[in-house]
């Protein structure tokens, strides 16, 4: 008889608390939507504790987002600008550079975060299981927050030149995804080898200061010989920047070969980021 109540409590505590299996998923880019999905809620908190964690017992809080571009549009406007004379498209100098900084300090913010976010969460990853793949897109997705308000400060500067948008500006919303998406497509690919290779973050700081001076931040694109245009373009924030500065002035490169480039770019490094972030994810707790 009590045999009996045992096994009758032991399927009531089953059907009450369902068993979940966790196992490898299979295929080459094994990207589940669904799954993302039921955590959504663990993607809002990592997304609002990057936020907390980034301004934490700062003195002057959410203006860092402004002070880092201001004074380096400052610095770029100065020495490349009044001093090197640099083309600036037409535009005021101010404008030029705040426009490329806007995309590119987002950027590399959320690359650099991207990169460490998962051997900084060593100790949830050892511990619950959760799709790794949103501790990137976490890091990604916060750094919008200093986006917005450094953008916020560009529509003032704009206000004060007397530059008012063209129709170009429907474009915004697709290089804002752009710079997202490259963001995401490198933060994968560091993130992972990161957690493989401690030194990953050591290489970071250079393979920033490289990449800026890689992209049309301090000059415009239009320096770059016509036909090797396309092969300009192979660098994602390439297209990035001209496309800011196209849809939100009205000046410089349209959309062309070297935004085909970037995009394809783009797509080619958001797909191979995931491959190889769900190489790594298996034994990502291992060796972490």
């Amino acid at each position: 008889m009590a045999a009996t109540q045992i096994q009758m409590a032991t399927v009531a505590q089953t059907r009450e608390f369902p068993v979940v299996h966790i196992a490898a998923r299979r295929g080459w880019l094994a990207l589940d939507l669904a799954e993302l999905w039921a955590y959504r809620e663990l993607l809002y908190f990592f997304v609002w504790r990057d936020i907390k964690v980034r301004y934490k017992q700062t003195v002057i809080g959410a203006a860092w987002a402004v002070l880092q571009p201001v004074m380096t549009m400052l610095v770029f406007s100065l020495f490349f600008g009044k001093l090197a004379k640099i083309p600036s498209q037409g535009l005021p100098y101010p404008i030029f550079y705040y426009c490329a900084l806007l995309p590119w300090m987002y950027f590399a913010t959320a690359m650099q975060g991207a990169t460490n976010i998962v051997v900084d969460q060593q100790r949830v990853i050892t511990k619950i299981y959760f799709p790794r793949v949103v501790l990137p897109i976490a890091s990604v997705l916060s750094g919008l927050l200093d986006f917005a308000i450094s953008f916020a400060v560009l529509l003032g500067m704009m206000v004060y030149y007397r530059i008012v948008p063209t129709s170009a500006v429907i474009w915004l919303p697709v290089f804002t995804l752009l710079a997202v998406l490259t963001a995401l497509g490198v933060g994968l690919w560091l993130s992972a080898l990161n957690a493989l290779y401690r030194d990953v973050r050591y290489v970071l700081p250079f393979l920033v200061q490289f990449w800026m001076f890689a992209s049309p931040v301090a000059y415009p694109s239009s320096l770059v010989p016509e036909k090797w245009r396309w092969l300009y373009g192979l660098n994602p924030m390439a297209g990035v920047i001209e496309g800011f500065r196209w849809a939100l002035t009205g000046h410089g490169q349209p959309p062309g070969m070297l935004m085909a480039a970037s995009s394809a770019a783009v797509v080619l490094l958001v797909l191979s980021g995931l491959v190889y972030y769900h190489a790594v994810e298996g034994t990502m707790a291992d060796v972490v």
